[in-house]
């Protein structure tokens, strides 16, 4: 069934994927207000939070233009953003913001707000890559020229962000934007090669500079390292500690108090830990592991190839982050400074994090799931 033919199910709205997101939000609202407020001098109406709320109430807009677009129109504008991203992450380079030595941040003096282009060229990247990736339409597998071109695409805003430096953004756009070649056809043995000269190139970006070794050092002994880079995640350990169960109670969190740094951004789900417990904490990732699992349905009955690869992507940008800022916080990897879709304080990510589910949403609208003649529900496919 093609997406023109089939008539939309639910109002075109996936149920599944909106619930998600709409969980996911409402939390990160309630924990951004619950960070923010206990050090605000005006604690009922935190600056941080109001500026949370705006980013909510751009992303929402974005979100539903983005569900709008039609496909034609978002395959055709893919190269251009993606240029345009790379602009700004040359531009970030040169003339960004420099904050804890790293220049991460483009600002904008005449409109008084600055932005964060990393995350515009996960998505823009990604995009991109499914658009260069369905030029051509072969089952049987990618030929090893369109792989390496769809590579470039990756590999050159990656290479920019290791300029900023941030190697865990660049780290995870290249992880990304593999897995888009794996599920278009790339057969595995072309990674093997790269991926290992990619596991040795980051060993030794981490080995030449302090600031990577010190995450890597704090990550193997925080204890030891309780008064340097070990602090945060023996302070999130705390929190997830203090949590148990059921948690301290919303708003009764203690690590927020200038114990935990960043608890508003990279260690929110450290807060979630401890005013709301484990239960919270599984209500979190269970919302992103409901999302996966909708939004890789959606992905699979896509009969539009750009449409199936655009979909795939925006699933594992949205989820992937979120399963590894988890296991940032709970010490099982080492800290990449990566904001957790939907909930961290940000408002770039939080805007793109919603431009991905209005995309996702868009395709679910244009391949809808078929009736079957029991009056069931379907995945055309």
């Amino acid at each position: 069934m093609s997406a023109a033919s089939g008539k939309s199910h639910n109002a075109g709205v996936d149920p599944g994927i909106s619930i998600s997101a709409a969980l996911l939000i409402s939390m990160g609202v309630v924990m951004s207000y619950s960070a923010t407020a206990a050090l605000s001098l005006d604690s009922r109406f935190p600056k941080l939070f109001s500026d949370h709320l705006i980013g909510v109430a751009i992303g929402i807009c974005a979100a539903i233009a983005a569900y709008l677009v039609p496909s034609r129109v978002l395959r055709r504008l893919a190269m251009p953003i993606w240029l345009l991203t790379i602009a700004m992450l040359v531009a970030t380079v040169l003339l960004g913001v420099e904050v804890n030595g790293a220049r991460r941040w483009l600002e904008i003096p005449s409109l008084g707000f600055r932005f964060q282009p990393s995350e515009v060229a996960k998505c823009a990247t990604l995009i991109a890559v499914a658009a260069w990736l369905s030029r051509k339409d072969d089952r049987r597998g990618l030929s090893t020229r369109l792989s390496i071109q769809s590579a470039g695409i990756a590999l050159l805003p990656a290479g920019l962000l290791l300029m900023q430096p941030d190697l865990g953004n660049a780290v995870i756009l290249v992880v990304l934007a593999a897995s888009i070649l794996f599920i278009a056809g790339t057969p595995w043995p072309r990674f093997v090669l790269p991926g290992a000269l990619g596991v040795v190139l980051v060993g030794v970006y981490i080995a030449m500079n302090d600031y990577a070794r010190q995450r890597v050092i704090g990550f193997l002994d925080p204890f030891r390292e309780l008064q340097g880079s070990g602090w945060q995640l023996v302070q999130s350990y705390v929190a997830f500690g203090q949590g148990g169960l059921l948690g301290q109670g919303l708003g009764d969190g203690r690590q927020k108090l200038e114990y935990l740094p960043e608890v508003h951004t990279d260690f929110v789900l450290a807060l979630v830990a401890e005013e709301l417990g484990l239960l919270g904490v599984l209500f979190v990732l269970g919302a992103f592991a409901a999302l996966w699992v909708t939004g890789t349905r959606v992905a699979g009955r896509a009969r539009d190839r750009f449409d199936m690869l655009c979909a795939f992507g925006m699933v594992i940008l949205l989820t992937v982050p979120a399963f590894l800022n988890a296991a940032v916080v709970m010490g099982l990897v080492p800290t990449k400074g990566l904001t957790l879709p939907f909930l961290s304080y940000g408002r770039t990510s939080l805007v793109m994090s919603c431009i991905a589910f209005g995309i996702l949403l868009g395709v679910a609208r244009r391949h809808p799931p078929h009736k079957s003649p029991e009056g069931r529900w379907q995945d055309a496919g």
